[in-house]
């Protein structure tokens, strides 16, 4: 049975760049503070008319196109999202009916930064099952209304974006060689958005609390991300039978580049095979992995043949790798 692989992929990033020296004007901080923590110079930001399902369908459009597949041909579409249209119904009913797909599955999913990996592996097992043929799989976090412009240790992390990839039967040797995803509820409220749900309805109450905004303790995380990060990816190179030297490209969730760097460092993988974009991006969560691959097959950095590790680690805590033979 042939495997499950990407045939297609695109992205869609707001026209407005918010630089560190905009922040400077907004808040305490200064460009060199935020260079030296988190590796960020600008991240992108929505404007008037922009939505999570807007932005994916442009994403997904360009993604099929890429694929040679048509709306009609899918089976299934997954929005991995923290940052919906609305609570009901979900941001993949939009998509589906603005690319024009027909009555297929169509759901979100939310595992923060990692929903893309936990998404792709979702598509992944339906097609090796032989349920789906083609899936579209969309990572879509438009994060600055979630963020309190006054909270320095939050405010200069996040970014606006959305990617797509479409799966389907893989030509080979290529395809997905491997995937784990973890979950672990302890550390739920080191990242998180207490307002909006059942826990703290909305309410004018939570408005003026700031219970809306993105809650994180970053000294906490540092540590747990960078271990699980490095362990996940260990066991899946395991599983494919890759060792390090053998991948061409590592893609990891770009969150905090010196996050990235200890990962890299404790798993051995030069520098030269690292694709980063954090400097221009920031952090989209679920988006930033397909952004880097879209960016990696437009630029001719992915080539076909070549051995791609994707890891990430975000807020639940989630965490998870793919690796596949593109």
């Amino acid at each position: 049975m042939a495997l499950a692989g990407i045939l297609g992929t695109g992205k869609a990033l707001p026209e407005k760049v918010v630089t560190n020296f905009d922040l400077e004007k907004i808040v305490d901080t200064t460009d060199q503070w935020i260079q030296a923590r988190t590796g960020i110079r600008e991240r992108r930001q929505i404007g008037p008319g922009d939505t999570t399902s807007s932005l994916s369908i442009k994403a997904g459009k360009q993604a099929l196109e890429t694929a040679g597949i048509t709306p009609q041909q899918l089976d299934l579409i997954i929005c991995s999202t923290i940052s919906p249209d609305m609570p009901l119904p979900s941001t993949a009913a939009f998509i589906q009916r603005g690319l024009g797909a027909p009555a297929c599955c169509a759901f979100d999913m939310a595992a923060a930064c990692s929903g893309f990996l936990f998404g792709v592996t979702i598509a992944e097992r339906f097609i090796a099952t032989g349920k789906v043929r083609y899936a579209l799989v969309v990572g879509a976090e438009l994060l600055s209304p979630y963020v309190d412009w006054k909270d320095r240790a939050t405010c200069v992390l996040f970014g606006d974006g959305v990617a797509a990839a479409v799966l389907g039967p893989a030509e080979p040797p290529s395809g997905i060689l491997a995937s784990e995803l973890h979950t672990d509820g302890n550390y739920a409220e080191t990242l998180y958005i207490p307002g909006g749900g059942t826990a703290h309805p909305a309410s004018l109450e939570t408005v003026r609390g700031g219970l809306h905004y993105i809650k994180m303790k970053g000294n906490e995380l540092f540590k747990v991300a960078v271990r699980s990060m490095e362990e996940v990816t260990r066991s899946v190179l395991a599983k494919g039978n890759v060792c390090p030297q053998q991948v061409d490209l590592f893609i990891p969730h770009q969150a905090n580049q010196r996050i990235n760097d200890a990962v890299r460092q404790r798993l051995g993988v030069p520098e030269e095979k690292v694709y980063s974009n954090i400097a221009r991006i920031g952090n989209t969560s679920s988006a930033s992995i397909p952004i880097c691959l879209d960016e990696c097959v437009r630029s001719g950095r992915l080539k076909k043949g070549d051995v791609v590790l994707m890891c990430a680690f975000g807020a639940g805590v989630t965490w998870g790798a793919v690796l596949m033979r593109w």
